[in-house]
């Protein structure tokens, strides 16, 4: 059975906003998350900033270990990097992330927020490409999926439109349109877009679990009643609402993994890892945090 937690970051213990991707040359599986130093005693939230990117390898989906952090600095300082989204592109056969970056180290939740641009051709190794601009200082939390005409469309959090998710176009992953607000019906966060099922989805994050909406056309969104990851589960580590998820489709089923405070919330808090399966029931995407199943993605 899965194991929970499912990942536990060996140096910070502070792994959070997971996203998981499978290499397209040897098929092994990758998950990049906030490496927010958990276990460092500093004041306020400082040690949800200063994080680096922290990334994992597995070769089955279950069994995962440590391989280091990124080097994404592109200017001086001890700078905050939170919540990576990584696509594969086959035009250019490169590997394009998009990254929440903030300058410097705040004791409090602030600082200028910007998205900014990385392509690699093996994962490790990171370009930066510039900065997205969308007319706000306070974007974070990028999400991407490839439209039925090859474009893609990335929606993200805007905090100077009352953290409403927004959404953008671009059809060479460099130049981007601004569309407007995709999800307007309250704040939220660490908006994650897939395919499953015959239906397109949106999770957000709204601090009561995650809400979910479903779609025909990538573009009128509509809530279904019910948050999944809601009420705590029983399993190791998993206690809490379930927060800032990523939705991994495999072999016509679909892994969500999000992370959870397992502990009360003080600060610094630690954080780990989980996942469960989705299933659609009636039309409606559900989640047993608690159910056992198996994972093994190495074929």
């Amino acid at each position: 059975m899965i194991p929970a937690p499912l990942y536990r970051d060996p140096i910070y213990d502070g792994a959070a906003d997971p996203m998981v991707i499978r290499k397209e040359s040897d098929g092994k599986f990758y998950m990049f998350y906030t490496q927010r130093r958990a276990n460092q005693y500093v004041e306020g939230v400082s040690h949800c900033y200063g994080s680096m990117i922290g990334v994992a390898e597995s070769e089955d989906g279950w069994g995962w270990h440590y391989r280091g952090a990124l080097d994404l600095d592109f200017e001086f300082g001890h700078n905050t990097f939170w919540a990576p989204e990584i696509i594969y592109n086959p035009a250019d056969a490169t590997y394009h992330m998009y990254v929440s970056y903030i300058q410097g180290v705040y004791t409090n939740w602030g600082g200028k927020a910007t998205i900014e641009h990385y392509t690699s051709k093996d994962l490790f190794y990171w370009d930066h490409q510039g900065r997205l601009e969308f007319g706000s200082s306070r974007i974070i939390d990028p999400c991407l999926f490839r439209l039925p005409d090859g474009s893609w469309r990335m929606w993200y959090k805007d905090e100077n439109q009352a953290s409403f998710t927004c959404y953008a176009d671009s059809p060479d992953l460099c130049e981007w349109t601004y569309r407007g607000i995709a999800a307007g019906d309250c704040a939220q966060e660490g908006p994650n877009v897939f395919a499953f099922a015959g239906k397109y989805w949106m999770i957000c994050d709204v601090w009561d679990g995650l809400a979910v909406y479903f779609s025909d056309d990538l573009e009128h969104f509509t809530r279904q009643p019910e948050n999944i990851l809601r009420e705590s589960g029983t399993r190791p580590d998993d206690s809490g609402r379930g927060a800032h998820a990523d939705i991994f489709v495999y072999q016509n089923r679909a892994f969500i993994i999000y992370f959870t405070h397992p502990e009360p919330v003080t600060c610094p808090t630690r954080s780990s890892v989980q996942m469960a399966e989705l299933k659609v029931i009636d039309g409606k995407l559900t989640c047993d945090r608690n159910a056992d199943f198996l994972v093994d993605w190495s074929h």
